[in-house]
């Protein structure tokens, strides 16, 4: 068993990690989320590195159906959760953060978001890994969203 706490940024109501192996970027946990989205627009997403895989993806989510475009980043750390070649949405959105994280990233984890002491607890269980893979499947305009261990 694995267990790691990151700081939870207390200026925000909401749970904000940084992403201190990640451009030391702010993301939010989002426990209803189902997509891993960046919110801050493709330019910048190209900076960091990323690929595009796919345009123009509708999907579910942000308050109804919006568009958006699929990338891959080569290694996704948070914390001492691995996930590479993970693939995220992009969308530009009026949001405080540019990362949103959803709990579809945490499947088969242990996680506590600890509002009072703002603290992200997780903890990986024996049968599974730290490095995970996280993917996102386009079926003829249905998205699927995939996250397990990757040993």
């Amino acid at each position: 068993m694995i267990q790691m706490t990151m700081e939870l940024d207390s200026t925000y109501q909401r749970p904000v990690v940084k992403l201190d192996k990640f451009h030391s970027l702010d993301a939010m946990i989002d426990t209803g989320a189902i997509y891993p989205v960046w919110m801050n627009g493709e330019e910048r997403l190209r900076r960091l590195g990323t690929t595009k895989v796919k345009d123009e993806i509708e999907f579910g989510g942000l308050g109804g159906m919006t568009k958006g475009a699929l990338y891959e980043i080569p290694v996704f750390q948070l914390g001492g959760l691995i996930y590479p070649h993970m693939i995220i949405i992009a969308h530009r959105s009026n949001f405080p953060v540019p990362l949103l994280l959803p709990a579809t990233m945490f499947a088969n984890l242990i996680y506590e978001i600890d509002n009072k002491a703002h603290r992200l607890n997780i903890t990986v269980p024996d049968d599974e890994s730290h490095i995970r893979n996280l993917t996102i499947k386009d079926d003829n305009g249905r998205l699927h969203v995939f996250c397990s261990s990757a040993e």
